[in-house]
């Protein structure tokens, strides 16, 4: 007899059918502002970082895209003026991603009507302490299956070597102090 019943699959349907329906309800407003959602990703993590920048590999890693997709996604938000490159000072590997206030200014457009929508259709709907356990929980699973979801997130001096890939199946206990990689 198939678990059609087994709450694994009712845990993962109903996360699915809630991140879709985040997903429908949050985009227009950040497509009334220019942005894609991995736009809008990429600039909230630079903003959020230490120095308002990251290192290109750091970005690929806390975004679900590959290191060639993250470089397409910085050279479209270069041409816009919204990000620039910098080069490393001591590793010629190395570049940076950083937020410019051109940037930072269509965050200031978008983010109190994108944060309106999450209140609407997120956080307002749970009480406080519920919000503190949800939060609490989905940073638990964040940790175990995307271990480098906050690469990068740590004050770091530039050029220093740094990895965050954890052996399998074990989460990361690298969390900046306000959790900037969400």
């Amino acid at each position: 007899m198939l678990p059609l019943d087994d709450p694994r699959l009712t845990a993962m349907g109903l996360l699915s059918e809630v991140s879709t329906g985040l997903s429908d309800k949050t985009l227009p407003t950040l497509a009334a502002a220019g942005l894609s959602e991995i736009d809008f990703e990429t600039l909230i993590r630079l903003a959020r970082s230490p120095g308002q920048r990251l290192r290109m590999s750091d970005l690929a890693a806390q975004t679900t895209l590959s290191t060639s997709g993250v470089t397409r996604v910085v050279d479209r938000l270069e041409r816009e003026g919204l990000v620039a490159r910098e080069a490393c000072a001591t590793d010629r590997r190395t570049s940076y991603a950083v937020i410019t206030e051109t940037g930072l200014a269509r965050l200031g457009d978008v983010l109190p009507q994108h944060l309106a929508d999450i209140e609407a259709w997120l956080t307002g709907l749970l009480s406080p302490d519920r919000l503190s356990a949800f939060l609490d929980a989905l940073r638990t699973i964040r940790d175990a299956v995307r271990p480098c979801a906050t690469a990068g997130a740590q004050d770091r001096s530039p050029g220093e070597a740094g990895s965050c890939e954890q052996p399998p199946g074990r989460p990361s206990s690298r969390r900046s102090p306000e959790d900037r990689g969400r």
